[in-house]
């Protein structure tokens, strides 16, 4: 029964983000530029293999971030339908671009529930699932200007890293698909 509901979902949330009209000037999101200096924390993603934050941003590809967890299921669909048509929209140049999802329910996101989540939303190489421990995804949420005390509250936000940049582009709210390519072309994908 749960998976039929996830489909029902997951559809409902595509087809919202695809029917949005685009908007010139009156967007939905506020985008600003940032700078951030993040912690060196280790986290673990899908696979459960270690991973160093910082190397990840410190990457040659375009990052984006957004903080998710897996059994919401409220805003982080919506958000994670936005990476799937991504992905989808980018073909083959989705290799360019690195998706992180960090969990803000760490005490629940496992490695394997966060691969089931990937599963459900087929997600492609490059995008991947991160958790740890409090401490450090709370780490992370402040150091990122995200801080959640309660992930019920949790709210909209996307956050773009281009390659070799130490600023960061901050979206605050929803985008549509086409917006979503637009700021991910924007952030720097070449």
């Amino acid at each position: 029964m749960k998976l039929p509901f996830t489909r029902i979902l997951i559809v409902v949330a595509m087809l919202a983000c695809a029917a949005a009209p685009l908007r010139a000037e009156n967007k939905p999101y506020k985008r600003t530029v940032e700078s951030y200096s993040l912690p060196d924390v280790t986290l673990i993603n899908q696979d459960g293999k270690k991973v160093r934050l910082q190397s990840i941003m410190q990457s040659d590809k375009l990052v984006v971030v957004d903080f998710i967890f897996g059994t919401c299921t409220t805003i982080c669909p919506i958000l994670s339908v936005g990476y799937s048509n991504l992905q989808r929209k980018l073909g083959p140049d989705t290799n360019k671009v690195h998706l992180i999802s960090i969990s803000i329910d760490p005490e629940h996101d496992t490695p394997k529930i966060m691969k089931e989540y990937l599963k459900r939303y087929q997600a492609k190489p490059g995008w991947d699932f991160l958790t740890g421990s409090r401490s450090d995804i709370n780490k992370v949420m402040y150091a990122l200007n995200a801080y959640i005390p309660n992930k019920m509250s949790h709210y909209p936000l996307t956050l773009f890293r281009p390659a070799g940049n130490n600023k960061w582009i901050r979206i605050f709210g929803l985008m549509n698909s086409t917006e979503f390519l637009e700021e991910t072309k924007k952030a720097g994908l070449k």
